[in-house]
């Protein structure tokens, strides 16, 4: 294990997030903070690397229809980063980030497992014990893995088994992503906390992912609909709403529709910020759907994307952060999936 940077005294953080595009400069918005990580939603990937002190994911999920985005996380405390085997992160006594690649292969399971479990024993042996999200960006995800099984699903029993196998140290799954890139092999990065700062929430109008039925898979999808980060002394709540789409129930809903697909997705998303849903996990407050940032929104049909910018300019603010991409959803008969930040 290499650091590069010393740690960090006791100090109230602050974790946020912000987009970057081309041509913009981020150091006016990373005044007096730090990186603790970066991604660049780019025309190519690599294996994640340290640059600057910090993480950097590069993944390929930007075509020519698509524009290119560095997702920038910071906080308001020192970082220090680091490698250990073929993970990259970094922490700042409060909060973890951290990468790793999985290369194409035949069969991901087993891949996926080792990744995972490499990921919450680095995690847990540096005190982050509570993941917060998790993002999973899988190349051809709906297409045959070498045995014939959706690559989607393939991915998930690997997953499911990491989880069962933490299930005694991690109490519950956070808020995830699971979506299509554009080059072979799977792009992982997640964010974890200090225990007792993430609440887990489910969405009243679907079947919990990890409850869905055998049709969709070996193993269920291991997520939560979006988790809640508690505040700090001094911090405000924030919330991270998992990649949501047109499901009611555990049912894909209007199929050949896109527009129809969109407007249940963010009435999906609308539901899980809501007061009243928040209320009923036993947390006060709540957001609207307006209160959603650095959105990102994966449309399967490069023809949609005029629709899903239409769609999203007016559900959201106007200084909202949104970038959409041209990339497979996780089931083939999904046309859109929408995640966000409430803050």
């Amino acid at each position: 294990m290499t650091l590069t940077h010393p740690g960090a005294p006791a100090l109230t953080a602050a974790l946020d997030c912000f987009f970057v595009r081309p041509g913009e400069d981020e150091r006016a918005r990373t005044a007096g903070r730090q990186v603790l990580g970066r991604v660049t939603y780019g025309h190519s990937g690599r294996p994640p690397t340290l640059h600057n002190g910090a993480p950097l994911v590069r993944t390929a999920m930007a075509d020519a229809a698509t524009e290119r985005i560095t997702e920038v996380w910071t906080t308001d405390r020192p970082v220090r980063s680091g490698r250990d085997g073929g993970l990259v992160y970094a922490e700042d006594g409060e909060h973890f980030f951290c990468a790793v690649r999985i290369d194409a292969c035949g069969v991901y399971r087993d891949t996926v497992r080792q990744a995972y479990e490499a990921a919450f024993t680095l995690m847990w042996r540096l005190g982050y014990t509570e993941p917060l999200r998790m993002w999973n960006l899988v190349g051809d995800i709906t297409g045959p893995n070498a045995q014939g099984m959706e690559t989607y699903r393939d991915f998930c029993v690997g997953r499911a088994q990491a989880f069962e196998s933490w299930s005694d140290r991690i109490g519950g799954m956070p808020a995830a992503t699971g979506i299509g890139s554009l080059r072979p092999g799977i792009d992982l990065y997640f964010l974890a906390c200090r225990t007792g700062r993430a609440r887990h929430l489910e969405n009243p109008r679907q079947t919990p992912a990890h409850r869905y039925p055998a049709r969709y898979g070996p193993k269920s999808p291991s997520f939560a609909r979006a988790t809640l980060l508690e505040p700090g002394s001094g911090t405000r709540p924030v919330l991270y709403v998992s990649g949501t789409a047109s499901i009611v129930g555990d049912d894909t809903v209007h199929p050949d529709d896109f527009g129809r697909q969109c407007a249940v997705t963010l009435a999906n998303i609308e539901a899980l910020v809501s007061p009243e849903n928040l209320a009923r996990h036993g947390l006060a407050g709540g957001f609207r759907l307006a209160d959603l940032d650095c959105v990102k929104v994966y449309v399967r049909d490069a023809r949609d994307l005029p629709a899903a910018r239409a769609h999203c300019a007016e559900a959201f603010r106007a200084d909202a952060d949104v970038a959409c991409f041209n990339v497979g959803v996780c089931r083939p008969d999904l046309l859109v999936e929408i995640e966000g930040i409430c803050r």
